[in-house]
């Protein structure tokens, strides 16, 4: 079964919002997604006047339904996030 990374960038809701406990949060909603989802690691980057974007790398299987969707909708769900942008979609073996 073939995985695939996707790169995605999540800014906050807010300059007020806690990126460490965002980033709890999005864990939390990425392991509920099933089997074969999982956060591999994220990286916190400053953007401007005190506001930080996570920078997650996700695995997912291949053959999900709908591509990276029900990562974005799992991810807009979660209290604190303002935007979710893809940048990158790669398989993996």
């Amino acid at each position: 079964m073939a995985k695939v990374m996707v790169v995605l960038r999540v800014l906050p809701a807010d300059v007020e919002v806690d990126v460490e406990g965002l980033s709890a949060r999005i864990q939390t909603a990425i392991s509920k997604l099933g089997e074969g989802f999982a956060l591999q690691s994220y990286k916190i980057e400053p953007i401007a006047f005190g506001l930080k974007a996570l920078r997650l790398i996700v695995v997912m299987p291949e053959e999900t339904e709908g591509g990276t969707y029900l990562i974005e909708e799992a991810l807009q769900g979660v209290e604190g996030v303002g935007e979710v942008e893809v940048e990158v979609v790669s398989r993996i073996s």
